[in-house]
């Protein structure tokens, strides 16, 4: 049994620094060889690569953009009249992923367009996706990139999210039929929706291509005060097998100070006699 892999999500993790280049600089500081970010699009890709690099860091995971966030958009993939536009925008996060190395993109599903009903237009938006995601499976085919679907729950983070269980993402990457289409699992998300996590992370997993954390409900690291039970979840993962990485998306609870909450990971690290774990 192989231990856990760990990447920074540095669209939570460090919110005291400023900048992406910052953010990555201190995920290496503090022990990470691998970080993962949400959008990376306001810098130039090259310049990220070069700091990445001199960090010691490798990205492993970017998403697609989210569309006009003015209008409340949220990712593209699902959203009817919309097709173009999320074609345009896996075209940039391909180039992206292309120069920093990156092997996966979570390609987002987006939200239930305003005024609409869901069970009434959830048809429609089915379909819009499929036709994206089998679009997406042949561009990132061609550059050897890994396309992830993740449910975001709708009872507390976005009530308008069109993708919410691991079941509804399941049953449409089984209809795609692609293999570099995968399933994102965050464990946040997971619990929230349907709980069961023990049975849905063993059945679940074989199609897991990225893993995040964080504890609920206040979304902070896997240590502070919730309801999950993280050693046993993180051994879980170790004995099935889990091969990919685990991303730390959590809000971090301390007084903006992100290195004190690693304490968690530390522990792991020099569990495993991690090579970094003393940094």
């Amino acid at each position: 049994m192989a231990p856990l892999r760990f990447s920074a999500n540095l669209s939570w993790l460090f919110p005291e620094l400023p900048g992406l280049p910052a953010r990555l600089r201190a995920a290496g500081s503090s022990g990470f060889e691998a970080a993962e970010v949400a959008w990376p699009y306001a810098e130039p890709p090259e310049a990220l690569a070069r700091v990445a690099r001199e960090a010691g860091l490798r990205l492993v995971l970017i998403n697609t953009p989210p569309g006009d966030q003015e209008k409340g958009e949220m990712g593209l993939g699902a959203v009817p009249g919309r097709q173009a536009a999320f074609r345009e925008g896996l075209e940039q996060a391909v180039r992206y992923a292309k120069a920093l190395g990156c092997p996966r993109i979570h390609l987002m599903a987006g939200r239930v367009p305003q005024g609409a009903d869901r069970a009434a237009i959830r048809s429609e938006m089915e379909t819009v996706f499929l036709e994206n995601l089998r679009h997406a499976a042949g561009v990132l085919a061609q550059e050897n990139l890994v396309g992830l679907l993740e449910p975001i729950n709708t009872r507390v983070t976005d009530p308008q999210y069109f993708l919410d269980t691991p079941q509804q993402a399941a049953a449409i990457l089984q209809k795609v039929g692609r293999p570099n289409l995968q399933l994102q699992m965050d464990i946040f998300h997971w619990q929230i929706m349907d709980g069961n996590l023990t049975g849905n992370i063993r059945k679940f997993l074989p199609i897991v291509g990225h893993v995040q954390v964080a504890q609920v409900p206040g979304r902070g690291e896997p240590s502070s005060p919730g309801e999950l039970n993280f050693p046993y979840l993180f051994q879980l993962l170790e004995d099935e097998g889990y091969q990919g990485f685990v991303g730390c998306e959590y809000r971090p609870q301390g007084e903006g100070d992100t290195v004190e909450g690693l304490s968690w990971l530390r522990s792991y690290w020099d569990r495993q006699g991690h090579p970094r774990a003393g940094q």
